[in-house]
């Protein structure tokens, strides 16, 4: 039997326990930047505005969103307009293209530790706003559809998986994304990747192998209605 496992995240009555969850996720969002300005980069980002801010209240705009997706998974905001004071963003000059990469990595990685997933790929666009003062931060999330770029797997179960920002896992493992309960699949038989406007299916050395319509791959990339094939189990891939 295939599942597919997001995580569980907490309602109202889980306070505590989403508190203590969010808390470890802003910290591995804290490590990402913090990496990200040592050494020459840091010189950007001294005495105003720092990137460990700008990805706490993107986390927070994250968590303010949740709602739940059309088959019962937690869906949060992909697309972000952080706001600043002209001056403030006008030090980021030399590095907004890798800032803004790295609150996108930052995003996706919290967004995958609290179990939320995403309608599009994540988004930040940072903006000159008069309005807001000096070492202000102002940043308003939404939720915005691919324009292309987005599968779902259908699972032998009518479970269905959609596919995105993520690296989907599949195997025997339960710490796969999407595990099996087949003595023929490997324990880390196969993964599908991001690639551009696609996605591109790698066998990972498994020990029968992986298929696409009956025929053996090591890698593939995936056209609509291709049926993949591990062990006995059979997924199909409708390209969104």
């Amino acid at each position: 039997m295939a599942q597919y496992r997001p995580r569980n995240w907490g309602g109202r009555g889980a306070i505590g326990r989403t508190a203590s969850l969010a808390l470890v996720g802003l910290r591995s969002v804290e490590r990402r930047l913090e990496r990200f300005v040592e050494g020459t980069v840091g010189r950007f980002f001294r005495g105003g505005v720092r990137p460990v801010e700008i990805g706490h209240k993107i986390a927070r705009e994250m968590a303010d969103s949740r709602s739940v997706g059309v088959k019962g998974q937690p869906v949060v905001a992909n697309f972000f307009s952080v706001r600043l004071a002209p001056t403030d963003l006008e030090r980021f000059a030399g590095v907004s293209e890798s800032l803004v990469r790295e609150l996108c990595d930052a995003t996706r990685d919290h967004a995958r530790e609290e179990g939320w997933g995403f309608m599009g790929p994540v988004q930040v666009e940072l903006e000159a706003d008069e309005t807001v003062r000096g070492g202000a931060i102002e940043v308003a999330g939404r939720m915005k559809e691919a324009d292309g770029g987005v599968g779902i797997l259908e699972l032998p179960t009518g479970q269905q998986v959609v596919l995105g920002e993520f690296v989907i896992s599949m195997g025997r493992l339960s710490e796969c994304t999407v595990s099996f309960d087949d003595s023929n699949i490997s324990r880390e038989h196969a993964m599908i990747r991001p690639d551009g406007d696609g996605f591109i299916l790698d066998d990972n050395g498994s020990t029968n192998g992986t298929r696409v319509n009956g025929e053996g791959i090591t890698s593939h990339r995936l056209v609509d209605r291709d049926r993949i094939e591990l062990g006995a189990t059979v997924i199909e891939f409708r390209a969104g």
